[in-house]
């Protein structure tokens, strides 16, 4: 095969729309990869900091490109599913995650955002809210008539887990509020564990024989979500209010207003939160907050910029996966230096080949820490995403001596190599070209101007066995068929026994098991509970929503926005079937349709053809629909009178902005599109109004005004 070209990536503002797109579809994978490993797997292979740039990268070409902003959306996720050990709580309110920043120039990025998005002169004035991000576990109280009523974790920002019970252990959280508040009230914040009780937690551990923690967050997870309550109660927790989610009324106008009402009714709110009325402002606490740091005795990564004003968060709203009104500016990464004691290459479930350092374990942020990412092999050739020379173009080599830096990673990353430490026998490190699971050839696909993707991948596929066992984790995991009892170690124990090859066969495991001389509850670490259990969790997953059955497909780009988009499109698993098989040929109404679904496009489609016209995945299919029946998804309920209709604005909008139109539509159920064409239901037009107005005046399209707008969505 000829050796590819190791190109530069384009530069956003010279893209093709082809190009853009294919980058676009490929980083959100890539996002989506990451997220497994960190969120289902606790196996992270890259940092926080090259996982941001992956996602800062992906957020550019969507602001260059606006078309691609729905499409390939594994990127755009909160959390992970509820676990099955507890009750779930579907939140009134999701809970969704900030954006985040990381230099001076960034933050005041943000304040000029929201200020063009309100459509407000550079020089208004505009408040802000600055406090400690705190790193711990969101909750969420309920307290009906100020008495407390249940505890919900975040889950995966619209479902989390019921921790009512152990809650109420928690001494700060008072059992009844203080005074007078909204019948309905339910505040939000942090559970978290101070450095001195996480130290004194890990002693007592460890003198009982018991697991340690790796760090205060972990911990006080880790003893939320015990099943029995007396076990929580041990534990040293605490709670900083900070947010809200659903309420009868809101007993203030602003941000600083709430957190008041927060601690005057009795709930622990956070001392170092100000108002700020500047950007150097928010600088100078975010400042002060680092330099203190160390002497707070609990962990921060960060400091958290809100809008002040209420209204004014209304009119920004959300985009994605997080507020416009509030951005986490976060912590520079700490540093440490050890030694590479050698580099294992890691098989994920797409054939992607991870290299991962072993090194000798240091401690760093107070987090002792064994393995760094090494991203892949240009990484430890010394080049960076672009083909530029990075660590000044120096290779990383087993026995080097190493600088790891951490910013609240549970696996660091390498940033430099201490090239006078270089042992004399050290040579370059070679990138296995074949896979070491299966032997199968390792390539790096070219794009169409030769260009290398950044990965190598197997292309044994469906005959290597990491691939068929990462599936496998993949397909159980939470935010897919989400079967209790069915972690990576059981999957993997399962498959070395060939008890479970494919999907079908963990649906067949109690009737087989019934039927052997070899009982699973004989085997090392199972029992009669146990199986009994694990049973009982895949017997409750032979009903599942459809779009986490579509999910737990692990189709290639196919996250679980884009699984929620073809569910709600096709309404069935049967529907989108046939018409993924009739989508092979490229030309087809199958085909077009595909492409046509809202975020979809045509990198996905190809995706979910290629998937469905394999012989091997359609036996596959058989075999598990003949075990699990997947249920038409939860409608969306909208009674917006513009919900699912294509709306187009023109001309000089007088009373919001035009980013504040769109997001408003959006918010309403609308498809906002940027020209007219016979798809399009409504033309809002502005004084100035020229071309769309006369296309859609020549379709015949209804057009109305902007203060018509306003009366016809209810919004004046």
């Amino acid at each position: 095969m000829k050796a590819p070209k190791f190109t530069a990536p384009k530069a956003i503002e010279t893209m093709t729309v082809r190009q853009a797109r294919n980058e676009h579809a490929r980083l959100a994978t890539e996002i989506a990869e990451h997220d497994v490993r960190y969120h289902q797997q606790d196996a992270p292979t890259i940092s926080d900091a090259e996982y941001d740039a992956l996602r800062q990268r992906f957020n550019a070409i969507e602001a260059a490109f606006p078309d691609l902003a729905q499409e390939a959306s594994p990127a755009h996720k909160v959390g992970a599913a509820p676990s099955e050990k507890f009750a779930k709580v579907r939140h009134v309110v999701p809970m969704l995650s900030l954006g985040n920043i990381f230099d001076v120039e960034e933050a005041d990025e943000f304040v000029s955002r929201v200020k063009r998005f309100l459509g407000l002169p550079v020089d208004a004035p505009l408040a802000f809210t600055a406090e400690p991000k705190i790193d711990g576990l969101s909750i969420s109280l309920r307290y009906q008539k100020g008495e407390f009523v249940q505890a919900a974790t975040r889950g995966d920002g619209f479902e989390g887990e019921d921790v009512t019970a152990n809650v109420r252990t928690i001494r700060e959280i008072p059992a009844r509020l203080q005074g007078d508040a909204p019948d309905t009230f339910e505040v939000r914040g942090e559970i978290y564990m101070t450095h001195k009780d996480f130290a004194d937690l890990n002693k007592r551990q460890a003198e009982a024989g018991e697991k340690t923690f790796a760090n205060p967050r972990n911990s006080a997870a880790g003893s939320l979500r015990q099943i029995d309550p007396a076990n929580t109660a041990k534990r040293p927790l605490h709670f900083f209010a900070y947010a809200w989610g659903d309420m009868t009324t809101l007993p203030s106008e602003t941000q600083m207003g709430m957190v008041a009402k927060f601690k005057s009714l009795g709930l622990p709110v956070n001392p170092l939160t100000v108002l700020c009325h500047s950007v150097q402002e928010m600088i100078a606490h975010y400042r002060l907050i680092e330099s203190q740091r160390a002497t707070l005795g609990y962990d921060i990564d960060g400091v958290v910029y809100k809008v002040d004003n209420l209204a004014l968060r209304e009119r920004l709203g959300f985009v994605s996966r997080s507020p416009r009104w509030a951005v986490a500016h976060k912590f520079p990464a700490e540093r440490a230096t050890t030694i590479l004691r050698d580099i294992e290459i890691q098989v994920g479930r797409t054939g992607s080949l991870t290299p991962v350092a072993k090194l000798e374990p240091v401690t760093v942020g107070g987090v002792v820490v064994s393995n760094a990412t090494l991203h892949n092999e240009d990484y430890i050739r010394g080049l960076g995403s672009r083909g530029e020379p990075i660590r000044n173009g120096v290779d990383i080599r087993v026995g080097d001596t190493v600088e790891l830096q951490r910013a609240g990673d549970v696996i660091p990353q390498i940033v430099s190599v201490v090239l006078d430490k270089r042992p004399a026998h050290t040579k370059p490190y070679e990138f296995p070209q074949t896979c070491p699971a299966c032997g199968s050839a390792a390539v790096r696909e070219l794009d169409e101007k030769g260009v290398a993707d950044s990965v190598r991948r197997c292309t044994g596929g469906l005959v290597c066995p990491a691939q068929a066992v990462e599936r496998l984790k993949h397909f159980c995991s939470r935010n897919a068929m989400d079967i209790e009892g069915l972690g990576d170690k059981q999957i993997e124990f399962f498959y070395e026994k060939e008890l479970i090859k494919t999907p079908a066969d963990i649906f067949t495991l109690e009737k087989r098991d019934a039927e052997s001389l070899t009982k699973i509850e004989n085997f090392e670490g199972f029992g009669k509970t146990s199986v009994r259990n694990l049973f009982a969790a895949i017997e409750a997953r032979r009903s599942i929503p459809v779009n986490r059955f579509i999910f737990a497909l692990g189709i290639r780009h196919v996250g679980e926005t884009n699984a929620r988009r073809l569910a709600r499109h096709f309404g069935t698993f049967e529907a989108l079937r046939q018409t993924a098989r009739a989508a092979g040929d490229e030309n087809s109404e199958a085909r077009a349709e595909l492409n046509n679904i809202e975020g979809i496009g045509d990198v996905v489609a190809e995706a979910v053809a290629d998937f469905f016209v394999e012989d091997h995945n359609e036996q596959v299919l058989d075999a598990l629909l003949a075990q699990v029946t997947p249920e038409p998804m939860e409608a969306v309920k909208n009674d917006s009178p513009v919900a699912g209709k294509t709306i187009v604005f023109t001309g000089a909008l007088e009373r919001m902005t035009r980013e504040e139109a769109k997001a408003q539509a959006e918010r309403l159920g609308a498809k906002v599109a940027g020209s007219v064409s016979k798809k399009t239901d409504l033309l809002v037009a502005g004084p100035g109004a020229g071309s769309k107005l006369a296309k859609a005046q020549e379709l015949g399209i209804e057009t109305i005004s902007e203060d018509e707008w306003f009366i016809r969505t209810g919004q004046n």
